[in-house]
């Protein structure tokens, strides 16, 4: 199997409040779900119709079945994904107070270590890293050996110079703090990456850890003049803007009322890869992702709470955006009415 998008890094049971509003301690009951952004990334790609898999760790323990079940059950390929005896599957929970604008997370089980960060350089299939169309990886799985290598040794079986037309190399940026001594750590690692990297994505402060502080178009500048492709910096309440050597297109924001922000990135990632593999315009892409990410914004969960195609569509159609492909479809039918109406003259 050649994966359109191979992700590789974070998993979880993701344990979410039915109590909307409450801090977690007055929370009566939850509901589990499939977590961790890389997982969450394949699992969104998969529901635009894209042959997605996975590269983790689980424990050896209920839960690791659970997610393995989940990921099926979502057509995302989980021949990658092995339990480590010794680890308990990492488990995440949260608060939901969208008044507030704020959704706290707590990991439990990721501390000292965590199943997905034993993933081991020697274990991975480089076959599957090098054919994958998207290959997809994070900052928070370089936090830690044996992950840092292993997510090393796949960038470096996959060189920039060695791609296909049509394959990119994306880094989330994704700093998670708890998860390093410091920004200058976190710096350095990331530094090692981005040679092999064509397209990287992050927030304000995701972007200052990874190359400095600064206006959004010097944060990008400074990401393309390390060699990535595209640079993709989400600017909050002002949307979101991508930045090539060429382009620099921004995104408004898609306003939707928000119950919980946590998997909108997520979201957003998985349908800019579709979009990347259907090779609509950056600008169409950019549209595409941030519609994606806003649905998921107006859900609970993360995995579950993916869209569809349609509902991507539906929702750009209702605030007035292009549709991406339209053009390109409209395009090919009138070349196709103009061969047929010219077949027909002669």
């Amino acid at each position: 199997m050649t994966h359109e998008l191979l992700t590789i890094g974070r998993i979880s049971v993701d344990i979410y409040p039915n109590d909307i509003g409450v801090d977690l301690e007055d929370v009566t009951s939850f509901g589990k779900y499939l977590g961790g952004s890389p997982s969450n990334v394949a699992v969104a790609a998969a529901r635009h119709g894209r042959r997605t898999g996975v590269i983790t760790r689980t424990g050896d323990d209920a839960f690791g079945t659970y997610l393995h079940r989940e990921l099926r059950k979502f057509n995302v390929d989980d021949s990658f994904v092995s339990p480590v005896a010794q680890y308990p599957t990492a488990v995440t929970f949260c608060a939901i107070k969208p008044a507030t604008d704020e959704f706290p997370l707590y990991f439990y089980g990721r501390f000292p270590t965590a199943p997905d960060l034993q993933i081991k350089a020697e274990e991975l299939d480089l076959e599957a890293v090098r054919e994958a169309g998207i290959f997809w990886s994070t900052v928070t799985g370089l936090c830690q050996e044996p992950s840092r290598s292993a997510h090393i040794a796949a960038h470096r079986a996959r060189p920039r110079t060695g791609l296909k037309p049509g394959q990119f190399t994306i880094l989330d940026l994704d700093y998670r703090p708890m998860f390093w001594s410091s920004e200058e750590e976190a710096r350095a690692e990331v530094a090692k990456i981005l040679p092999h990297v064509t397209v990287a994505i992050g927030n304000d402060k995701e972007c200052a850890v990874a190359v400095g502080e600064g206006t959004p178009d010097e944060q990008a500048d400074r990401l393309l003049a390390a060699g990535v492709e595209i640079a993709v910096v989400k600017l909050g309440a002002e949307g979101v803007m991508a930045k090539t050597r060429t382009e620099r297109v921004v995104s408004a924001p898609v306003p939707v009322e928000t119950v919980n922000g946590l998997g909108a990135g997520d979201s957003f990632g998985g349908a800019f890869c579709h979009g990347l593999l259907s090779g609509w315009p950056l600008s169409e892409v950019l549209d595409y992702a941030n519609a994606s990410g806003a649905i998921v914004a107006s859900r609970v969960s993360c995995a579950d709470a993916m869209p569809t195609p349609d509902e991507v569509t539906s929702l750009l159609a209702e605030r007035g955006r292009p549709i991406p492909g339209a053009t390109l479809a409209a395009s090919s039918t009138y070349a196709a009415s103009s061969t047929h109406t010219e077949g027909a003259v002669r």
